[in-house]
């Protein structure tokens, strides 16, 4: 579950290329087509201004999706845009009609038709926080718990066929001890770390501990090239010379060669930490 094209190159795009590999059948559900982002690479201006931003924002999608080999569906929804007050400007409400003004029952509902349609054994999604206060990742987060919850209440939700999905999961690619990790590595090899200004400010309002957090790192070595190459796929969000490739591939391997997770919510028993997502499935007929 993502909130826009890019966000799943860039939190666990890695794991679902090797769950492809191995057979399994991974879809990305994205909720909005982005169409309120910036142009954060200049390269990509021309195709904007040729195609408009929503078109090649569907057309990078569907690079990505085929560089790291999974399915694919839209949830359709309109992009809700980034608050100026999260960069410290006026507060204005958000725009009618939006992902996250609608409400959480209306934006699960076709998520709901999906997983019941799908029937997926695990869900992942972002935190309560949405990983960052992005309203569209706020609601992603809460439509992907209600879907959890109740993709089995045909009361609540209407037609199909109930599912119940085994074990929910939190994106935790940008945790405090992997940041501090790998800007360290950086730093000793004399590389400048795309990571000073956060910690800077992580220095000046103490984030809380999110250790605890991590409770499930996936081994993906051999498959961070269809993470990056579904990265360059996005040329509109991602400069290619830019901080998602500042850290090299070797000090990535040798410092953190794991994509991270929370377990949130599981409905079989597995024994914590983990290194699979599909721990305590695996060899199990999981009917839903």
């Amino acid at each position: 579950m993502h909130a826009h094209p890019d966000d799943e190159a860039s939190k666990g795009a890695a794991t679902a290329a090797r769950y492809v590999k191995e057979g399994v059948d991974v879809l990305v559900v994205t909720c909005t087509g982005g169409e309120r982002g910036d142009v954060l690479n200049a390269a990509a201006q021309p195709e904007v201004d040729q195609w408009g931003l929503p078109e090649v924002r569907q057309r990078e999608m569907a690079a990505a999706v085929q560089a790291l080999g999974v399915e694919h569906q839209w949830l359709g929804f309109e992009d809700s845009g980034y608050p100026a007050h999260l960069d410290g400007g006026e507060t204005e409400p958000l725009p009618p009609g939006c992902f996250a003004e609608i409400s959480v029952e209306q934006a699960a509902a076709p998520l709901i038709d999906i997983v019941r349609q799908f029937r997926p054994h695990v869900m992942t999604t972002y935190d309560e926080f949405g990983g960052y206060p992005h309203p569209d990742h706020i609601r992603t987060h809460e439509i992907a718990w209600e879907a959890f919850h109740y993709s089995d209440d045909i009361e609540r939700y209407p037609g199909g066929t109930p599912w119940r999905p085994a074990k929910l999961y939190y994106n935790m690619t940008f945790h405090q001890q992997r940041v501090h990790a790998l800007h360290a590595a950086l730093v000793e090899r004399d590389i400048e770390s795309p990571f000073t200004r956060w910690l800077d400010h992580w220095a000046e309002e103490p984030p809380a501990d999110d250790a605890w957090r991590v409770t499930t790192q996936v081994l993906v070595t051999d498959f961070l090239d269809h993470r990056d190459a579904a990265l360059i796929a996005h040329r509109t969000q991602v400069d290619p010379e830019g901080m998602w490739f500042a850290v090299p591939r070797q000090v990535e391997i040798d410092v953190w060669p794991t994509e991270d997770f929370q377990l949130a919510l599981s409905r079989v028993e597995s024994t914590i930490p983990e290194n699979d997502l599909f721990a305590g499935l695996r060899g199990v007929q999981w009917t839903g």
